[in-house]
């Protein structure tokens, strides 16, 4: 095969495997859904993916070369996302990648304007995506009006439950990690790799760690507290004026874009279970919900957990070598561990992986000149 057709099959195969995860994921989700409307809308939107790849497999195959094949049953990291994260957070996270092949499509189409045929089903594969998107977001907004309610009330369950020990977790590696870095960095540059930069790590680590976990403690009790303060302040607010409350949520519905006819409806569906209208009430005038707040224990020990495990991980050298080795095996780890981090972050953002690791890195490197120029400053003798 020509120089010139590797490159362009080169493009149509990521294109390919980019359009077979997202059919995967399609079915994916569609599996999850309890409502048909919505689980034939996925169904339809996997279809059309597989589609793509298939004229993306016999364009390789026109140009010479062998068209790829992979199974369409989800992958097992695909269910473990969508089972950690939620169906939800998974239909905006391919809404994300939606747009991005779009633009990718878009860039090889621009590239690959020598070939004419590959060109226009790029071009053309682009509107198609670019049209998935509008499908997605249709289907997050033309829901009849009781499934929005629900959707309402539920809140976002991936952030309440698992999503919230996740970011949690990688937000106590992430402290513990650039706290300890810093630490080991600074105190490599004062006292070069010996002993004394193993203790110093250490007991960074489990000082970092039980103050993130003895934080996490307190701002989930005290999140509860204002959050049961405020419940009570709402319940005497309808008590007293019930017909002023229901009055306030009918316009906000409205303001949500309801019809003046369903936010009433709605309203008093929800008025007719006061524990329900008063949890309401909270959600959408003050923006509470007790589904936000995790248990104050398991905020604890997930912040502890994560954050001496991040903290760990630059010490880990200085346990098996010293001197100049261990201070190098410490900075290799280290910028290893803060992209890993960093691309970890994606499962919650939503960000390209390797942007976000890449972030992450830059910061480590900064951190761990700033702190060993700092401590050859204060260099012990």
């Amino acid at each position: 095969m020509v120089a010139g057709k590797e490159k362009v099959v080169t493009a149509l195969r990521a294109a390919w495997q980019r359009e077979i995860e997202a059919a995967r994921l399609y079915r994916l989700l569609a599996e999850q859904q309890q409502d048909e409307r919505r689980r034939q809308l996925l169904m339809r939107l996997a279809h059309a993916e597989e589609e793509h790849a298939r004229r993306f497999a016999d364009r390789i195959l026109a140009l010479g070369g062998v068209p790829p094949s992979e199974s369409l049953e989800p992958t097992s990291a695909q269910r473990f996302l969508v089972q950690t994260l939620g169906v939800e957070a998974m239909l905006r996270r391919i809404e994300v990648e939606e747009q991005r092949n779009a633009r990718l499509f878009a860039h090889h189409a621009q590239a690959l304007q020598e070939d004419a045929e590959s060109h226009a089903l790029f071009r053309q594969i682009e509107d198609e995506e670019e049209q998935h998107t509008q499908l997605l977001q249709q289907l997050k907004t033309r829901e009849e009006p009781r499934t929005r309610l629900e959707a309402i009330l539920k809140g976002e369950r991936w952030h309440a439950t698992t999503g919230s020990w996740i970011g949690d977790a990688i937000y106590g590696l992430n402290d513990g990690l650039g706290a300890v870095f810093g630490v080991v960095s600074g105190m490599a540059g004062a006292a070069g790799g010996g002993r004394v930069v193993l203790v110093a790590g250490l007991i960074a680590m489990l000082a970092s760690a039980l103050s993130m976990g003895a934080s996490a403690f307190m701002a989930a009790k005290s999140e509860r507290e204002v959050y049961q303060a405020e419940i009570g302040r709402e319940k005497q607010e309808i008590e007293q004026s019930p017909e002023h409350e229901k009055e306030e949520l009918a316009l906000i519905y409205q303001l949500k874009g309801f019809s003046e006819q369903e936010a009433v409806a709605m309203t008093e569906r929800l008025a007719s279970q006061p524990e329900q209208f008063l949890k309401t009430m909270a959600q959408e005038e003050l923006g509470l919900s007790e589904a936000r707040f995790p248990n104050p224990f398991v905020a604890a020990l997930t912040a502890t957990t994560s954050t001496a495990l991040g903290g760990f991980i630059p010490v880990v050298p200085f346990l098996f070598t010293h001197g100049n080795a261990a201070v190098l095996w410490a900075a290799f780890i280290g910028m290893a561990a803060h992209f890993a981090v960093g691309a970890a972050k994606s499962m919650v953002t939503a960000r390209s992986w390797w942007k976000s690791g890449l972030e992450m890195t830059f910061i480590a490197v900064l951190c761990g000149v700033t702190t060993y120029a700092l401590g050859r400053l204060f260099h012990i003798g």
